[in-house]
């Protein structure tokens, strides 16, 4: 094929396991319960009396559906193009492939449209769906058409940057927080540009941000106007983002030979460094010397650090365990963080951050617009963080040598746990300084100031726990980073996607609220089957009943103004959960190495 071997494997391979089919099903019948949930919503709180209330129910339904699924589909390509390199190089076996005949094109290519050959079939899947909301009315084949087209040029080029990056850096977790800042750095940045009032190359800042942004396209294509107008609202974005993704393909098929083999893999380079198995041979020797003084003679002198009596702490603190150039995502948080300080001193400064805390209608504040993307993507990068602390050590083999030491699982467990929220400092302190500012110049009163601060620090902790928990679950690395990140983007985004639809279409809310606990019980299913799939426990399962509950409370408690009761809910359940997932993994060492299932790993 036109893609290389890599590709050819893929596209031959990927029928065959039973994930594609099981993933098609999961997302058509997720896409099919919302439709009928919203169906069941307006006809119990409205009289559907003409063709006129049918085609307003297709329309609103049609631009709900529609951007949440290019958001999802974004990030599920960027997050898979990005892993499926990652793996390689965590396997060592991305030398191997450079050692073949392959071009830097086939192999570029191969591995980018092996990425994306999942992602385009989820979006197949939610074709013939989406035309069925024509039927309504209110939209037309057009709008579908576009909007498909629109969510594949932007999975395009969002597969592209995490192909770039993910040959780029060298290690996971670099990858996938690398590609989440960037992409969330991007989305911010055009829907900011498009706020202000400015002429550049004889275009509108508007104009701009319309043809950069995909939120802008995706919404512009999700109208009935793009019927006469998808010349001037449409088409530009899809020029932009293929030249885009074009530009950053050639970058990677450039410089794929001269990035790897990575620094850290060359012989002579890594005798002068510090090296993974250096640390681990002086955590060996720690873990000897609490076992004997005979069995630590026998390790034989050599001269190292000293090491604390938790080895794994000690490396996850002490040791650049990630990578020295986690700098980069370090600096690539830092920016952003700058950005939303900068939204926010605008805020404070013309006052609309104080009229914003006398308002009593349900809207989000204006301090809320740029502070809680900060502090999502803050989570889903911590999240990452996690999984990745436990996927690099088992596809290094290193999870074997720890096994068979007399480190407990308790060592191990909150070893990493701890590890993780230091080196998740910025990600943690910098959107509670922001809270600080807020409240320093009366923007936030003293108890909510409060509130958050506990509310965040049990968000923290949670994710960190989720992707220690799934990273020992799932022996797929690129399986455990999707049922982590997928769980932190449910949690969050789907029960505020069901919030939209409740509130879209209103009318009695008891009416309403039979078919949204209806998806929300599906959805708190298939949190159970995510997270208690590998190692069920009846802790597990009452925490992912009552997650997606306690969410919908929050939020609408939050908007309603009720913060004391958000902050109990979000205390008790989130803390509950947590406890779920640690207290099973104190007693033994339960991690998937998945040997009994071959190709599992993949």
């Amino acid at each position: 094929m036109f893609a290389g071997p890599i590709f050819t494997r893929e596209a031959v391979v990927a029928p065959r396991r039973p994930r594609l089919f099981a993933m098609r099903v999961v997302y058509g019948t997720a896409l099919l319960i919302l439709i009928s949930t919203a169906w069941m919503i307006i006809a119990g709180t409205q009289v559907v009396r003409n063709l006129s209330d049918m085609a307003r129910f297709g329309e609103i339904l049609f631009q709900i559906l529609v951007p949440l699924q290019m958001a999802l589909l974004m990030f599920l390509s960027a997050i898979q193009a990005a892993s499926n390199v990652s793996v390689e190089k965590d396997r060592q076996t991305l030398v191997l492939l450079l050692m073949t005949r392959m071009t830097n094109s086939e192999l570029v290519l191969g591995k980018l449209f092996s990425a994306l050959l999942s992602v385009g079939s989820l979006l197949l899947t939610s074709a013939p769906i989406l035309m069925l909301i024509v039927l309504f009315g209110g939209t037309s084949f057009h709008q579908v058409g576009w909007s498909l087209v629109v969510t594949l040029t932007t999975c395009l080029l969002a597969g592209s940057l995490g192909t770039m990056i993910g040959f780029w850096r060298e290690k996971t977790f670099q990858s996938l927080a690398l590609v989440l800042l960037v992409i969330a750095m991007w989305l911010g940045f055009w829907e900011g540009i498009g706020r202000l009032n400015f002429g550049l190359a004889g275009l509108t800042a508007a104009r701009w941000s319309q043809i950069m942004s995909p939120i802008s396209a995706i919404l512009s294509a999700s109208r009935p106007s793009v019927v006469e107008c998808w010349q001037d609202d449409v088409l530009p974005y899809m020029i932009a983002s293929l030249t885009l993704s074009a530009v950053i393909v050639a970058i990677a098929i450039l410089r794929v030979r001269i990035w790897n083999p990575n620094r850290e893999a060359r012989p002579r380079q890594q005798e002068a460094e510090f090296s993974d198995v250096n640390i681990y041979g002086e955590v060996q020797e720690v873990v000897a010397h609490r076992a004997s003084p005979q069995a630590a003679a026998l390790v034989g002198p050599r001269k190292s650090r000293p090491v604390w009596s938790n080895p794994i702490l000690w490396r996850e603190m002490m040791t650049w365990a990630y990578g020295k150039k986690i700098v980069f995502i370090r600096v690539a948080y830092w920016l952003a963080a700058f950005a939303v300080a900068a939204a926010l001193y605008w805020a404070v400064s013309s006052g609309a951050a104080t009229r914003a805390t006398r308002a009593t209608t349900m809207s989000v504040s204006v301090v809320a617009q740029p502070l809680a993307p900060l502090m999502l993507v803050s989570l889903v990068i911590l999240t990452a963080l996690a999984v990745t602390s436990i996927t690099t050590e088992r596809d290094g083999k290193a999870i074997d040598l720890l096994m068979v030491t007399d480190l407990t699982p308790r060592e191990f467990l909150f070893g990493k746990l701890l590890g993780v929220l230091y080196l998740g400092t910025d990600l943690i302190l910098l959107p509670l300084l922001m809270c600080g500012y807020l409240w320093w110049n009366g923007a936030l009163s003293t108890e909510n100031l409060l509130f958050v601060v506990l509310g965040m620090l049990v968000l923290n902790v949670f994710v960190a726990t989720l992707g220690i928990h799934c990273g020992m679950s799932y022996a797929s690395t690129r399986t455990a980073i999707s049922v982590s990140l997928g769980t932190v983007f449910f949690l969050f985004l789907g029960v505020v996607t069901c919030m939209v639809m409740l509130v879209s279409f209103t009318g009695n809310v008891e009416a309403q609220l039979a078919p949204f606990l209806a998806c929300i019980v599906g959805g708190a299913v298939g949190l159970y089957v995510a997270l208690g799939w590998q190692s069920p426990s009846p802790a597990l399962a009452v925490a992912s009943m009552i997650l997606p509950f306690a969410m919908f409370y929050s939020i609408t408690s939050l908007l309603l103004g009720h913060y004391a009761s958000v902050i109990i809910v979000v205390a008790f359940t989130y803390g509950f959960a947590t406890t779920a997932m640690l207290v099973p993994r104190l007693s033994e060492f339960r991690v998937s190495t998945g040997r009994s299932k071959s190709g599992e790993g993949e």
